[in-house]
């Protein structure tokens, strides 16, 4: 039977349900929650499972209570914070610690301030600022000032907190001296259409810009400097979360051009990005402080929340909707559509009698040959439709971004059922076509199966969700 092209209300609703043809043609299952039997879809059980991921990584659930460990100063306390997940950070520490807090300032992508839920706990004392992102614009270049300037009025006797997340780095980019912003911008747009891996993207752009790589703590010394950060990074590398602001940089100016060759973009680069970076090379401009930098001698961090949190809170979901999970694997990289085919084929070979639950974790890259709309999530979810059009079972995989934004689109990211390939067809959407126009959004969109969910103010890279249901 063929089904009629989805319309607009056969869209995910925004507690978790999936309506319309989709839903009709998966087999209903039973699960239990405490004491009720309700009745749900694997594309809804999937939706419910990514939200708990990204609920358990929220600030109000990762950042500590305050109690002893809670840095004390003698003179003032100020706090810094960049990323997708500062203005959450911000708030709750202000919340848990109301009377501490002399001055600060947190950096956010433009309109999070106004999608942040009622139950986070907004900030008062810290100042609120706007950046671009994953481009910086000129209000990244204003903040990344501020936050110099709160770090160097900090004296012998002050602390200086530093929340980061995923997305400080764009955030926070006040360039070196001899580049200015239009440079920088289109340094940093070569690096992401070129699909170049967020280390050593950030190898080159903390070699480009005044906070990162250490020079944040390096501007706060003498002073203490503690950090907490939400990981976005696979490894949870603290030198590339955010560029690593306060932590010493292993990286040199030699081996960000190494970065540019590699990805065959030292030509593509502005003329002034090259010309710092081989005057850094040769020994002509400061490296970024390394691990023997005295600056990092009164330093600390902590790790909050990361990928693996959000997995863990997916697999006790899944699990409560009665799916025996499998598999969890972290680390995942690589090509988003190829990904996508490589876990349904995971999928596809297992032997299955109940329930099964499937869950991956990391950052894919796109290489963007096409002019399509899109993101790394619904390239996986289009990749994964092509190759479940061949399985028989009731399935879905679902590839979304815990910070709710995949792309330059307002999806977090997409699902894709054994239905999905044929029902584009019907609805006059070839997904071969789409997929090598890098333009995933458009027929995701068309058939209603864009996960979308707004800024979510947090952070842990990608959660891929596969279900079956023999």
């Amino acid at each position: 039977m063929m089904l009629r092209p989805c319309t607009g209300d056969e869209r995910g609703s925004s507690d978790g349900e999936i309506v319309g043809a989709s839903r009709r043609r998966e087999a209903l299952h039973p699960t239990r929650t405490t004491d009720v039997l309700i009745m749900s879809t694997p594309s809804a059980d999937a939706r419910t499972c990514f939200e708990a991921a990204v609920r358990r990584v929220q600030a109000d659930r990762l950042m500590p209570e305050a109690d002893d460990s809670f840095p004390n100063a003698a003179g003032t306390l100020r706090v810094v914070g960049m990323g997708k997940a500062a203005l959450a950070m911000a708030g709750t520490w202000e919340d848990r610690c109301p009377d501490d807090v002399d001055d600060g300032v947190a950096v956010v992508p433009e309109g999070h301030p106004e999608t942040l839920p009622e139950r986070l706990p907004r900030p008062s004392t810290i100042r609120v600022l706007e950046g671009g992102h994953p481009l910086p614009s000129q209000g990244s270049v204003r903040a990344g000032r501020r936050i110099l300037e709160q770090a160097d009025a900090v004296g012998t006797d002050d602390v200086l907190v530093v929340l980061i997340s995923g997305g400080g780095t764009a955030l926070s980019s006040l360039p070196v001296a001899d580049i200015d912003l239009a440079d920088l911008k289109a340094a940093y747009h070569r690096l992401l259409t070129a699909g170049v891996p967020i280390q050593p993207a950030n190898v080159v752009r903390k070699h480009l810009t005044q906070v990162g790589g250490g020079q944040l703590a390096q501007a706060a010394s003498p002073g203490r400097v503690e950090t907490f950060a939400v990981s976005d990074v696979i490894g949870n590398d603290l030198s590339t979360i955010a560029s690593g602001p306060t932590v010493p940089d292993p990286s040199t100016y030699t081996q960000a051009l190494q970065v540019l060759y590699r990805h065959d973009l030292w030509q593509d680069v502005p003329g002034p990005v090259r010309d710092h970076l081989a005057a850094g090379a040769r020994g002509r401009r400061p490296e970024t402080p390394g691990p023997d930098a005295s600056c990092f001698r009164r330093t600390e961090t902590a790790v909050l929340g990361h990928n693996e949190t959000a997995l863990d809170a997916a697999r006790k979901a899944a699990k409560e909707r009665g799916y025996d999970v499998r598999m969890i694997k972290t680390g995942v990289d690589g090509e988003a559509r190829a990904v996508g085919r490589t876990h349904v084929d995971k999928m596809r070979s297992a032997s299955v009698d109940a329930p099964t639950c499937w869950l991956w974790g990391g950052e894919t890259t796109v290489s963007v040959t096409g002019k399509g709309t899109g993101g790394r999530n619904q390239e996986v979810a289009l990749g994964a439709a092509l190759a479940l059009e061949e399985m028989s079972a009731d399935a879905v995989l679902l590839s979304g971004g815990t910070d709710g934004i995949d792309g330059p689109t307002d999806a977090a990211g997409a699902w894709a059922t054994p239905l999905t390939a044929e029902r584009a067809r019907a609805a006059g959407c070839d997904p071969e076509a789409h997929l090598a126009a890098n333009d995933a959004y458009s027929l995701f969109d068309k058939l209603g199966q864009l996960l979308r969910l707004g800024p979510t103010h947090t952070n842990v890279m990608d959660v891929q969700i596969g279900l079956v249901c023999p």
